[in-house]
């Protein structure tokens, strides 16, 4: 059993039970909502790897429900549709859908297409735990730095810095704003510690491997870019 949770909204009773049977078999737990209204509200209440999301449902309509939905969820969304116009189509994908079956379709070709949107997921997720610029990589998940390969050892704050220079690339940043969202908006204490710690950071990347990612923009601050 693989564990993955799908909810599928699909109004058409036979359908839903047949793809529902089918997931069931693959190893997938399934969940179900009849028209679009339910379906949204499980949707946003619940954590599912994948949605099943048919067009035209009851009380809400599949564009309406993944317009909703994608204004605080990237769930991977598969549209299913009886409609086989360009128009919908490229509707559902503006929108946010991920892939767009339309019926009749072979259970084959929707379980390959959702073991693609599946790993597809799974590899931006792990992307959204990376930030990098140019060869300097740095790991959210397991908290490491590295360049080339190479790593680089940094304490907590120095991390903290250097995560949030990234996270701002090519923008200048005071060193009020960087005490604020690296130190605190309570810290009582002299804005230098913000250049002792540029100074560090250069000391263990910039000079280290002859780069120049941190510049400094006089009287105003520091920024990160890398050319």
């Amino acid at each position: 059993m693989n564990g993955k949770k799908i909810l599928l909204i699909e109004d058409e009773v036979n359908i839903s039970r047949f793809v529902e049977l089918e997931l069931k078999y693959e190893g997938y737990i399934v969940d179900k909502a009849f028209d679009g209204r339910s379906g949204l509200e499980k949707a946003l209440k619940e954590n599912f790897d994948l949605i099943i999301l048919d067009v035209m449902l009851p009380s809400l309509n599949g564009m309406e429900v993944l317009r909703r939905l994608r204004q605080s969820s990237e769930t991977p969304v598969i549209m299913l549709t009886a409609k086989d116009q360009i128009t919908d189509k490229v509707m559902g994908l503006d929108i946010g859908a991920d892939d767009y079956m339309t019926k009749p379709f072979a259970i084959e070709e929707l379980l390959a297409r959702i073991r693609v949107a599946l790993k597809r997921n799974i590899n931006n997720s792990k992307k959204l735990n990376i930030l990098q610029v140019g060869d300097l990589k740095l790991d959210l998940e397991k908290y490491t730095v590295s360049y080339k390969d190479e790593g680089i050892e940094l304490t907590k704050r120095e991390f903290d810095l250097l995560k949030y220079l990234i996270e701002n690339k090519d923008i200048v940043l005071t060193r009020d704003k960087i005490l604020d969202q690296v130190w605190g908006y309570d810290y009582v204490g002299d804005t230098n510690v913000v250049d002792v710690y540029i100074r560090y950071l250069r000391t263990k990347i910039d000079e280290r491997f002859n780069e120049k990612f941190i510049h400094t923009i006089r009287g105003v601050g520091y920024l990160l870019k890398y050319e």
